[in-house]
């Protein structure tokens, strides 16, 4: 992940209605609460507090990378800022509105500059109406479950309100998990086969997409696994591999390719229940792969959905154990560094996230959040971010197009009739 950007979510709160002589007072109260709650945080997620370090020697020659967690490192950044925007100026607007951008620290950073900036940036903004606590997380330090878990643990810290006693430790319902687990005969360390930081980390500079969010009601999201399974004679397709599918299939329409272009589907994966024995949901750190499933455009197209959704769901069931330790084992033996530019073709669409992640579930004195929403970071033509939907069951997909493709997907019947 060095050469990919930091992670960026984060929570769109309404402000309480309070007087206008109060609304000082409370955000200073919540400045204060949100850090003092954050600190507290960190004592169990204390990796974030460190900062990337690489070990290179001539004789015998290795290259290793590894995070420093002593007591001389400058700890996790927090900042407050204020934007005159509303809520309405950002939920309004068909696209993401470019100022969201702006509502997280750390914006172009690759995980690489860990090594010189903090691995946690909390950046709270204050709108004329709202409050946005974006949250940036090295993505060399954890995956997307590590960060919610993370934002989960804060969360309940401070509505504990046990934070306010600095010398007291707050006694948390989850401990995050953070030994290490390397295959058998493997690490750590692990010795990477390059010399310089040059040589692997390249600096991703987007073209103009648009950036949409569609929501999907739970009642439409079963319909659709019940079409899915009705047209391929089964029942093993799931609700999120059915949505992934239809998803597939209305892009790579709205794009135009040639019948004989070559297009895939990949969803990143979260390994922890796959292994044997299964490593904690709690394990603080990537355990993350990206699985792929291809064809050409013709066939995608004149097949049907269930045909499609069965192709997704065989690439899912079949990464057990056996399938991620033969992964593993062939990174180690011949590391690769992703790179935006290169490892995402703009043939296909990549899932990422995944709506059971807890995210309506983080509260921080303002009642339940009113929006997820992401930063510039880690967007390319077919990305497909997923959140959980703000009704129970529902589902929220982030789409980052290329203009043309999204005006044709906007013109989709058989996609806006779902949306």
């Amino acid at each position: 992940m060095s050469s990919m950007h930091y992670i960026q979510k984060g929570l769109l709160f309404k402000k309480p209605q309070t007087s206008p002589n109060n609304q000082q007072d409370f955000i200073e109260n919540l400045l204060k609460n949100l850090k003092n709650s954050l600190s507290h945080a960190l004592f169990y997620f204390y990796p974030l507090s460190g900062h990337l370090v690489t070990h290179k020697t001539e004789d015998p020659p290795s290259y290793t990378i590894f995070v420093d967690c002593s007591n001389n490192n400058p700890g996790a950044r927090f900042i407050y800022a204020t934007a005159e925007a509303t809520i309405s100026d950002i939920l309004s607007p068909v696209d993401v509105p470019p100022v969201v951008e702006s509502f997280f620290d750390l914006n172009k950073a690759t995980n690489h500059d860990g090594h010189t900036m903090p691995l946690l940036s909390i950046q709270v903004t204050e709108l004329v109406d709202g409050v946005f606590i974006g949250c940036s997380m090295n993505h060399c330090i954890g995956d997307g479950t590590s960060f919610w878990n993370f934002f989960n643990i804060w969360s309940e810290i401070f509505q504990s309100q046990d934070y306010e006693n600095e010398n007291k430790i707050v006694l948390i319902s989850r401990q995050p998990f953070h030994n290490r687990w390397f295959p058998e005969g493997y690490g750590p360390p692990t010795n990477l086969p390059f010399k310089h930081h040059q040589e692997f980390i390249s600096k991703y500079q987007s073209p103009i997409f648009r950036d949409r969010f569609f929501h999907f009601t739970q009642d439409y999201i079963a319909r659709l696994k019940t079409k899915a399974n009705k047209e391929f004679n089964t029942t093993k397709i799931s609700s999120f591999q059915a949505l992934s599918a239809h998803v597939w299939r209305c892009v790579t329409r709205a794009r135009q390719l040639p019948n004989n272009q070559k297009t895939s589907c990949k969803l990143a994966i979260n390994n922890r229940p796959r292994m044997e024995p299964p490593l904690p949901n709690e394990y603080f750190g990537n355990a993350v792969d990206v699985v792929s499933v291809e064809t050409t455009v013709e066939e995608l197209l004149q097949n049907n959905l269930g045909w499609a959704a069965m192709k997704v769901n065989e690439i899912v069931v079949n990464h057990d154990d056996k399938e991620v330790r033969k992964m593993l084992k062939e990174w180690l033996e011949s590391p690769i560094v992703y790179q935006l530019g290169c490892h995402f073709d703009p043939h296909s669409i990549t899932v990422s996230s995944s709506p059971r992640f807890n995210m309506y579930g983080n509260e921080f004195g303002m009642g339940k959040a009113i929006a997820v929403l992401s930063g510039y970071a880690n967007k390319f033509d077919g990305n497909v971010s997923s959140y959980q939907g703000y009704e129970e069951g529902s589902i929220d997909l982030a789409l980052t197009l290329m203009p043309d493709a999204m005006k044709a997907l906007e013109s989709d019947e058989e996609f806006m009739n779902a949306v």
